[in-house]
């Protein structure tokens, strides 16, 4: 397994994967301090999170480093992305317990109430888009409740795992309570299929998705499922046109657009297209690209050959069957893997770029003329994970909030994750939810209590 800096293409570090022994000694090492970690104070396990927490903010440079030079991200969105990584350990720390507090239910029992229990070892499947966010957004709500955790990171950031996994023992955490698995894909199934997992966690493609879900289902154990996107971004003709421009330009090109929940349709009523248009390319004009160490840059190089090339064929072969290039569409070529940033018009169904989640920094534009077809072509997609829409009228942003397709609508903002709000999509964009209250009891077991008198 390698680490490969994909802005210069130099090996950073090779790291050897565990051997099927290697790996079964740290599963049963999971289930042996399951044991003794759930029965740990809530109180104890606070002042842990918490000092994670601290450690994160701590080194946050040194943190932020290490994801910039593994996948290419600038070294400002690394910087924010530890900073948030800091604040859903402390919001899990202060609430936990106040959220899975027993709750009381009035039958003819002299006793009944729902109380919720540990699972035990939860197997993460994370990405390596936000290599440490994904990772403490499933693992903060997990170790508070008194599961364990596995960690089967994407194979291009084994820095950053192995960092992670370093964190929670600085902080005390006992170990086997977290543990990184430096393992190949393949072997994600003797994982889940293992007596002593409890369930799985997986955030990453469909394809992936696909799999991980089967192979949870055919063992009868529960599996949560955070994949791709292709969201909306609509706005209407009496918005704000250039603090939309602003924002969907934001949307679009955070993180060099490979995030599910990035703005990747921009669908603009006609009447106020050719305004928007300007002004986005404007923007986009304004983006630097280069150097992801520099804080003067403004998108750093795609994660990878493979993401790069995708994004490439994408783009040609749309403007091959017609679609048109306002501004970039190529690559930036010599070392590293580079991409202009792109908005690209005249889309239509049959193009790569209309059904496939696009993961680089292009924008696909549509021109609607009205609501309702903005509507349709907002839903026309497999995937259902993030909407947002600009309008100043509440009674047309109703309707929006009613008719879209997706597990969240944003209104006049981008749609982002808050640990206070429940994260997940419909449709091929996965099922379950983290963070908020709605994802920390995923990984519960919701026991009905009833006690009536001897």
């Amino acid at each position: 397994m390698f680490s490969i800096n994909p802005a210069t293409e130099v090996v950073l570090g090779e790291y050897p994967i565990l051997t099927n022994v290697q790996l079964e000694k740290k599963i049963n090492f999971s289930f042996k301090t399951f044991k003794t970690w759930k029965k740990v104070l809530f109180l104890e396990k606070k002042v842990l999170m918490k000092r994670v927490s601290k450690i994160l903010l701590r080194d946050k440079e040194k943190f932020a480093r290490t994801i910039t030079l593994e996948m290419g991200k600038t070294i400002r969105e690394s910087l924010m992305e530890v900073e948030k990584c800091a604040k859903v350990c402390e919001f899990f720390a202060e609430y936990t317990e106040e959220i899975v507090r027993k709750e009381l239910i009035k039958t003819e029992a002299k006793e009944s109430y729902i109380r919720f229990d540990p699972l035990g070892i939860i197997f993460a499947i994370m990405p390596w888009n936000f290599p440490f966010w994904q990772v403490f957004r499933a693992a903060a709500p997990a170790l508070m409740i008194g599961n364990t955790m596995l960690l089967k990171h994407a194979s291009n950031v084994p820095q950053s795992s192995q960092l992670i996994e370093k964190i929670f023992l600085e902080a005390g955490f006992p170990k086997g309570v977290f543990q990184n698995l430096l393992i190949d894909s393949s072997m994600s199934s003797q994982v889940i299929n293992n007596e002593f997992v409890r369930a799985v966690t997986l955030t990453g493609s469909e394809q992936a998705g696909s799999i991980v879900a089967a192979t949870a289902g055919a063992a009868i154990k529960k599996s949560i499922l955070e994949l791709g996107g292709s969201d909306p971004f609509i706005v209407l003709e009496d918005a704000d046109v250039k603090k939309a421009a602003l924002f969907a330009t934001s949307a679009r090109l955070i993180v060099g657009g490979q995030s599910c929940i990035a703005a990747k349709r921009f669908i603009i009523n006609k009447k106020i297209a050719d305004e928007f248009l300007n002004e986005f390319k404007k923007l986009f004009q304004e983006k630097k690209v280069g150097d992801p160490l520099s804080f003067k840059t403004d998108i750093g190089s795609l994660s990878s050959k493979q993401i790069i090339d995708t994004i490439e064929k994408q783009v040609n072969d749309s403007v091959k069957m017609g679609a048109k290039i306002i501004i970039g569409g190529k690559r930036i070529h010599g070392k590293g893997y580079f991409y202009l940033p792109t908005i690209i018009t005249n889309v239509t169904k049959k193009m790569p770029i209309y059904f496939e989640e696009t993961f680089g920094p292009v924008a696909a534009v549509f021109i609607v003329k009205d609501d309702e077809e903005a509507i349709k072509i907002a839903n026309d997609t497999k995937y259902g994970l993030g909407a947002s829409v600009w309008t100043k009228n509440k009674e047309r942003a109703n309707k929006f909030i009613e008719e879209l397709e997706s597990g969240s609508v944003f209104i006049n903002s981008i749609v982002k994750s808050d640990p206070r709000l429940p994260f997940g999509g419909i449709k091929m964009s996965g099922y379950g939810r983290e963070l908020s209250s709605y994802g920390l009891k995923e990984f519960v077991n919701i026991k009905t209590v009833f006690v009536s008198s001897p």
